[in-house]
């Protein structure tokens, strides 16, 4: 088998120069973990097919229409892709009791407004946009994790096996991005908090 030795990036090069063998090399080498993670949030075997196959659609559109830039690994690019879909599944199928307004009961006992108001809001947004920033200032190998890790949602087996580390090594790169952080928000006198 030559296609295992075939690195992703080349295989998504060869799928978007026409080759379709390579996009099914890609998803039988990956499938496992892809569909492990989606299952793994999931716990439902139809919406987590049906969620796979939305995640390849997506990389499938994106890929024909060139808007795919190699700027990390392909898997981490899907995952994350399956972890958006995952995201908008659960905002989708979240239920909202009935109530009937009666003369005992009143609709705005039940009410509250839970939404961030604007102002909390830009708060959240601009504490989003500081971290992104604070950790653009981390090594590389410990940015990678980190992002992984938070971002990704990843294990740290996936994350050793992805970044070709032991699992310790992975760990100790997050212990000490964290550590870094810390550092940077007291060296900047920076408070993330909305």
């Amino acid at each position: 088998m030559a296609d295992l030795h075939i690195p992703d990036a080349l295989l998504v090069k060869n799928y978007v120069e026409g080759n379709e063998t390579a996009l099914a090399t890609l998803i039988k080498r990956h499938e496992s973990k892809i569909y492990g993670f989606i299952y793994s949030k999931i716990a439902d075997r139809d919406i987590s097919n049906d969620i796979f196959q939305d995640t390849f659609i997506k990389v499938i559109k994106t890929l024909k229409s060139n808007s795919y830039n190699e700027e990390g690994k392909f898997l981490p690019w899907v995952m994350r892709i399956s972890h958006n879909l995952i995201v908008d599944h659960f905002r989708k199928t979240k239920k909202m009791p009935m109530y009937r307004e009666t003369e005992e009961f009143s609709i705005f006992s039940i009410m509250s407004d839970d939404a961030l108001n604007v102002e909390g809001k830009m708060i959240l947004d601009q504490v989003e946009v500081d971290l992104k920033r604070l950790i653009e200032e981390l090594p590389e190998d410990q940015k990678e994790v980190l992002i992984m890790r938070m971002y990704q949602d990843m294990s740290f087996k996936e994350i050793s096996e992805l970044t070709d580390v032991s699992i310790n090594t992975a760990l100790g790169r997050m212990r000490y991005a964290l550590m870094n952080l810390r550092k940077i928000i007291d060296k900047h006198q920076i408070i993330l908090t909305n």
